[in-house]
Formats: structure tokens, sequence, C-alpha cells
């Protein structure tokens, strides 16, 4: 693993010049020499969790009902994905970052993790990832989280997506990336995954509803919302009976935090693997009370780095829930969008910074008797995207469960 969270001093951290000296930095990938291709298992990186032989490091993860606190996870994944990045462009022997390099590596979205199987029983567990597809200037990583029983079976638990991409540290422009060799079937396999991935990507921005107006059956299913539950302006019960009508406004809630220098990562930035765990935990807690039940995670369905939170910087974290439903096999299922942004202190505006998105669910029980509805056209914009996430989810998992 090369670490990506900050080891050193703080003080230290304050006494060296924001900007480092351009002529003190090391070159730009491809810049002096030709880029050398990397082999996929070059980038493979894992950690280990001894939770059932380690009571200690079991007590640092235990959440109040005795399970594994999921956003903690994420926040590895998140370090772990970073160092499989640095590996990849610094070949598979490097086991630290060199002083001054003349690139680094951010995250710049999350495309999905997924919940295969429950985390419970508390067993052992093996995070693991390595490079599988490359760009120009960015990389796809896939990460896996599996849990491994006493007589050493495995059982995935968590698959994801993290696009890394390498900065010019001189400009903070992008900067190529070293492409990969492909050498084995499965990599040509990997990779062609990638390829569809990205294209997927391309698709998504393309669609997205800050670009282009919902689709026919979308515009149907949002009148439908209205003519049944949106045209009376009081809360409470829907017009029909039918459901408890929460209007999607009214499912705020929110924290802000200051952002101290323990959480930073190499860049002296905060690590974006601890907004990923703030945000899970205020959307956890977001759903509970919307459900008033507890509730399983089942997917993050994408995070957005839009820009770096400062240190010592103040930030808002805010939540809406955007959609509810049921289906056959979960009686809840609850879309939350978290929204990061700091706050200028002079000014009071704000500037956004990450946008998260994830779902939870109940998996037994009576039926959600709540639904959250939207009151202006920005809401059911939102709506929309939390119905979209919702399906999609809903198609890989039936993916996965296919013989």
């Amino acid at each position: 693993m090369v670490p990506v969270r900050s080891k050193g001093l703080w003080s230290e951290a304050l006494a060296m010049p924001d900007s480092p000296d351009a002529k003190q930095l090391g070159p730009v990938p491809g810049e002096r020499d030709p880029l050398v291709p990397r082999r996929m298992h070059d980038s493979y990186c894992e950690i280990t969790l001894p939770f059932a032989s380690n009571p200690e490091l079991l007590e640092n993860y235990t959440n109040a009902s005795g399970g594994i606190r999921t956003g903690l996870l994420m926040e590895h994944l998140d370090s772990l994905a970073g160092s499989i990045a640095y590996k990849h462009m610094l070949g598979p022997d490097v086991s630290s970052l060199p002083k001054n390099a003349g690139f680094y590596m951010v995250t710049a979205s999350v495309d999905r993790l997924d919940m295969l199987a429950p985390l419970y029983p508390v067993r052992d567990m093996r995070l693991s990832g390595q490079v599988i597809h490359t760009g120009r200037s960015s990389l796809e990583v896939a990460v896996r989280m599996e849990a491994i029983d006493s007589d050493g079976k495995e059982e995935t638990i968590m698959l994801g997506r993290f696009c890394m991409v390498c900065r010019d540290a001189r400009t903070h422009g992008s900067a190529p990336v070293n492409p990969l060799s492909l050498e084995t079937a499965e990599d040509h396999i990997l990779y062609t995954i990638g390829e569809v991935h990205k294209k997927k990507r391309q698709s998504r921005a393309v669609r997205s509803l800050n670009r282009v107006p919902p689709t026919s059956s979308e515009a149907e299913a949002l009148h439908s919302l209205y003519l049944n539950y949106g045209q009376d302006e009081q809360g409470g019960p829907s017009p029909n009976g039918d459901h408890e009508r929460v209007w999607m406004g009214d499912t705020r809630l929110e924290k802000t935090l200051i952002m101290f220098p323990q959480e930073r990562n190499v860049h002296q930035k905060i690590f974006g693997g601890y907004l990923m765990r703030l945000a899970y935990e205020l959307g956890f807690a977001n759903s509970c009370l919307f459900t008033r039940d507890h509730v399983t995670f089942l997917s993050l369905d994408g995070i957005s780095f839009a820009r770096p939170v400062p240190i010592g910087s103040l930030l808002r974290l805010t939540s809406y829930i955007v959609h509810s439903s049921t289906s056959e096999s979960y009686p809840a299922l609850v879309h939350v969008w978290v929204h990061a942004d700091v706050v200028n202190l002079e000014t009071g505006t704000e500037q956004r910074t990450n946008d998260f998105r994830f779902t939870w669910c109940k998996e037994s029980g009576p039926a959600l008797s709540r639904m959250v509805v939207p009151k202006t056209y920005g809401e059911a914009m939102q709506w929309l995207e939390g119905r979209r996430a919702l399906e999609m989810g809903s198609e890989i998992r039936k993916l996965r469960k296919r013989p």
C-alpha cells in the first residue's frame, strides 16, 4: 500500500510554502521519458482487516448494533483506490510517494459501490483492487470487499469503481497516465468492462437532467405523482389517503463541521474518504428518520468531487430524501442526496465541493407508508435522478442473481 494519508506533522506543513518551487518539482509523466505500459496486476493492492481474530481492531469499527461501520470501510476503499492509482503510475515496487513529484492523483468520481451480501456475521475482511482501464489522463480502479470465513471460504460483499485523474503539479491541469499492457484473456475482459463503463458515464452525462429535459416516460411519471400526491399544498396524508405524503424540502437534514488537519491527505487537503464517511453517516441518519426504522445500506450510486476541501474550512453537509418506493424484494427503498459546500465566512456564500448519492432499504417488515413528493421543478429533477438510480441498482442486482 502506498500511503495517501499524511503522516507528517501539521506544524511542519504550515511552515512549508503554499506552492512549491517549480524548479524542485519532478517531471510530469511522459515529459522526459516515454510512459511505460503497466500490467494490470502491477497496480494490485489489498488491505486485510482481521475483525474475527482481533477484538481490539473490531472495537474501533463496531457500530451500535454490533456490526461493522460501513462508512469506515468506505473510507478505506477510497484510500485503497488512491494507493492503486499511484502504484500504477510509479511502478509495482513503490512503497512511498516521492517528495515534490511532478504530478498528483485525485479522485474525480465514484461510479458505484454495490452491496452484494450482508456484512454479518462479523468475519475477517479483505479489501482489494487494481486498475482495469486507462484513458489519456484518467484511470478506472475496480475495488472489491470480501469476507473470509475461519475455514478460508471467501464471499464477495461489495464491488465498486473509482475514477482517478492525474494532475500536473505545476499547472494543476491534466497530465498523461501510463497505458495498460493487456497480457491475458482476463485482462482483455476487464479492459472491455472499463471501456463500457466509460461509455456509460459519457451517456449519463449527455442524458443528465442538468442538460436535457426528462424523457416522455419520466414526464408521465412526474405528472402521475402530481395528480395523486401533489395538488394539495398542506402536509400530512395524501389526497387519496394511501400514503403519508412528505414534501422533499421537509426531509432536509444537515450538519456543519470544522475541517481539522488530522483528516488531511498527502496533498494537504481534506481526505476524500473522510468526506465519504461523513456523507454516508448523515444520509443513514436521514433514512432512519424518514422510514422511522433501521435501514440497511444497499448502494452508493455516485460521488462527484468538484474541488478539494481546504483544511480549516467550515463544511456544510446537507441531505435530502429525494425518492422513496417499495419493491418485491424490499418493503422500503430510499434514495438520499447529500451535497457538501465550503462556507465563506466573510460573505456567507457557499461553494459546492461534492455530491453524494446513496440508497438504503428495509429488508423486512411492513411496506413503507411514507412517500417523498417534490414541490419545485428542481426538486422534481432530483426525484427523477433518484428514480434513475433505483432503477439502475435494481438492474445490477438482477444481473448478479442470474445463474
